[in-house]
């Protein structure tokens, strides 16, 4: 296929594009065209292989493919309704793949489609950990501020740590030496470095109710203080428990510090 073969066939499938709240896909009748089919029915034999693509690797079809109707220009300024499909990406692609590869269009689709697809999983992918991250840095922050407050009401950093640790085996019904040795983590390391993104959130919401409370209660001393702390992980988890998570069966993520240093140094090679 030569270069400006294409450019055009590129220029082509993105002038086509729709959003529809805030998805971006492709009409069937739009790609029927473009894919090089004359014939509406022989491309609905095309579209079926693809819904079974779906379906056979758990995605939802109706997502990926929906109907929809489309009005289309008749002689004389008349109007006809013609069904349609809008795909998203995904679908296009399992489309690109079940079509005629025989023909130029459709093996330009197949490659346009697959690393357009792959580049929005690199794109969700980034955000999920930057997430993570961000959820972290929060964590770190509340609790520092946790423990400003503590201080103040005559805990010290070793008391800080106890009731902590106290409100972890809350959060997880392990203690932080069970967690840290059931998910491989270094000793001197902090578990939440560790946590996938919603334990990490499921603490720091804990840590916060903590902060709240102890200052509207003016709790004093660590029997009060420790007792509000491991009733507020408590409430957190069964909040977790009730939407199916069972925060203890999570499986460690990838150190969160290697993370930030790896996506810091992928986005200085972007900038360059």
């Amino acid at each position: 296929m030569k270069t400006k073969e294409i450019q055009t066939l590129f220029k082509q499938f993105e002038a086509v594009a729709h959003e529809l709240d805030g998805i971006e896909c492709w009409s069937a009748r739009d790609l029927q065209v473009l894919l090089g089919y004359s014939n509406w029915q022989n491309f609905e034999k095309v579209l079926d292989k693809a819904k079974m693509a779906c379906f056979q690797v758990g995605e939802k079809i109706d997502y990926h493919f929906t109907d929809v109707s489309k009005t289309i220009a008749m002689p004389k300024g008349a109007e006809k309704q013609i069904d349609d499909i809008l795909l998203t990406r995904y679908g296009c692609y399992l489309l690109a793949q079940n079509g005629d590869s025989q023909k130029m269009q459709v093996a330009f689709a197949q490659t346009y489609f697959a690393v357009q697809t792959r580049r929005a999983e690199i794109i969700e992918q980034r955000i999920l950990e930057y997430e993570r991250v961000k959820a972290r840095e929060k964590l770190s922050q509340t609790e520092k501020q946790l423990s400003a407050i503590l201080y103040e009401r005559g805990i010290d950093d070793k008391g800080f740590a106890i009731i902590r640790s106290k409100g972890d085996q809350a959060l997880f019904h392990l203690n932080t030496l069970q967690l840290k040795r059931k998910m491989n983590v270094p000793e001197s390391r902090p578990i939440a470095d560790f946590l996938p993104t919603v334990s990490i959130k499921a603490k720091d919401l804990a840590s916060e109710m903590t902060s709240v409370n102890v200052q509207n209660k003016d709790l004093k001393g660590r029997q009060p203080i420790e007792k509000e702390h491991v009733d507020n992980n408590t409430a957190v988890r069964k909040i977790l428990l009730d939407r199916g998570i069972i925060p203890e069966q999570l499986p460690p993520a990838e150190d969160v510090k290697k993370l930030q240093r790896r996506l810091v140094n992928e986005d200085k090679k972007v900038l360059k």
